[in-house]
């Protein structure tokens, strides 16, 4: 099996146990080789409440290129973090979206817990 057919494996077997609600909506975190994605959906409505991602304007460089490793994953998560308390939307549940919970997704995870996330 590929690396990408046994991330896609464990995330299925992840969104079996974990749905987002209006009350604790869930914090999707997905990892391209480029960019980084993160979003708070309640799955109840079916609904995007705040997205981040690092196609955005803010997380363009001088040169125009971006690579998705650990400081930009701080950078995502303090945003979505930011972002989220102006939804008011303070505790979520975490889908690392079959990734490993090491690296970036760690990274990602303590920076949005930091800027007031709870999870």
């Amino acid at each position: 099996m590929s690396a990408r057919s046994n991330i896609k494996l464990r995330h299925t077997r992840l969104r079996k146990r974990i749905t987002g609600t209006p009350a604790r909506p869930r914090l999707a975190v997905h990892f391209s080789g480029k960019n980084v994605y993160a979003q708070i959906i309640d799955d109840t409505l079916g609904q995007t409440l705040v997205a981040v991602q690092t196609t955005e304007k803010a997380f363009r460089s001088e040169n125009g290129s971006i690579h998705a490793n650990q400081a930009i994953a701080e950078k995502v998560g303090a945003l979505i973090a930011e972002r989220s308390k102006a939804r008011n939307v303070s505790t979520v549940v975490f889908d690392r979206g079959g990734f490993m919970y090491h690296g970036k997704v760690k990274a990602l995870a303590d920076a949005a817990r930091a800027g007031g996330l709870q999870f």
